[in-house]
């Protein structure tokens, strides 16, 4: 039975436990968080004792018996409390993005390879079996290289009310404010589209960015929050392999709730991912349907969740995707993104 500690009892943390409730053998076993209170309810929602209710990392750690730990904390804590969970010895499933810069990143990854512990980022649209498929096809080659790409991830929050009113609720408001944590739209969903895109369509090699924060309030304050991280973003990419395209994410997406689409043009064909329509179908036009623009729906399956995977891997000792050094990786393009709104300039990632 895997042993895993929850750290950070916010929202996230209750669909993360409702996954970890349907892969066998593991078990929630303590939770952390700096209100006592929120981590109380939380152990008293998922059956974990009292006596394993913590306000601090380090008690907790030294306290309860656990193997892993799930850092579900916001995005400044990521790095320093997974860095304290790796050298006590855990496996660590850490919230995405992996931290709020590559630096740290990087180190997170190197920590984590030194110590020989498992560890994941939970970029959890992986969980689609489209994009896992879609991966697999350029690959192997089904519509020969890359020549070109689009990706969009679109949300519209601050337009409608439709995930709550941000205007009054702590939850969304400090995502739109640097003093708390947040890296905006790029930290918050960008990082998603990036790896989401990059996955089946390659590597990065060079970008250039335009991130846009819109006035959204009197002096663009409510009060302890100031709204000053950026609500959309444009990026333009080249990768590795000589392909381009254009990847872009906003929370003004007017109609559209949370909606994720790709697609990738070789020199033999090309793919199309909609998660709108279906995580586990995607659409391909390839062979003799390039000359009749014809398309056809491919069944990709299911694919493991990254909980199961995570536990998986604690239990075979194979780290599955997307690891540290992934989330280091799409960290970089992001970390390359501000410093190309930044400068005005094209960047190498």
């Amino acid at each position: 039975m895997i042993k895993i500690a929850v750290i950070g009892t916010g929202g996230m943390a209750h669909a993360q436990a409702d996954q970890f409730k349907l892969v066998r053998g593991c078990k929630l076993v303590a939770a952390c968080d700096v209100v006592r209170e929120r981590a109380a309810a939380y152990a008293a929602k998922y059956g974990i004792p009292d006596s394993a209710v913590f306000t601090d990392v380090g008690e907790m750690l030294a306290t309860v018996d656990c193997d892993a730990v799930t850092n579900v904390t916001i995005d400044a804590f990521h790095a320093p409390i997974s860095l304290q969970c790796i050298a006590a010895g855990k496996h660590v499933l850490c919230e995405k993005p992996l931290a709020v810069n590559y630096a740290d990143a990087r180190k997170m990854a190197m920590a984590a390879k030194r110590k020989g512990v498992i560890n994941m980022v939970n970029l959890s649209y992986r969980n689609s079996s489209a994009i896992q498929k879609a991966h697999k096809l350029v690959a192997e080659g089904a519509i020969g290289r890359v020549m070109h790409f689009e990706a969009s991830y679109l949300q519209c929050w601050l337009s409608s009310r439709c995930w709550g009113n941000w205007r009054t609720e702590e939850g969304w408001l400090w995502r739109l404010s640097s003093k708390h944590g947040s890296k905006g739209v790029l930290g918050d969903v960008g990082v998603h589209i990036l790896d989401f895109a990059t996955f089946p369509a390659g590597d990065a090699k060079r970008i250039s960015c335009r991130l846009k924060t819109f006035d959204k309030a009197k002096d663009n304050r409510i009060g302890e929050y100031v709204l000053d991280t950026n609500d959309s973003a444009v990026i333009n990419m080249e990768l590795v392999d000589g392909g381009i395209g254009t990847i872009h994410t906003t929370r003004w997406a007017t109609g559209y709730n949370n909606t994720l689409a790709l697609r990738i043009f070789g020199d033999e064909g090309s793919i199309r991912v909609d998660l709108d329509k279906s995580s586990t179908d995607l659409d391909i036009c390839n062979g003799p349907g390039i000359h009749k623009t014809r398309w056809k729906t491919v069944k990709c399956g299911k694919t493991p969740s990254i909980y199961q995977r995570f536990v998986t891997s604690i239990k075979t000792g194979e780290n599955d995707q997307p690891d540290f050094a992934r989330g280091a990786q799409i960290q970089k393009i992001m970390d390359g993104c501000f410093e190309s709104d930044k400068s005005g300039k094209a960047v190498n990632v």
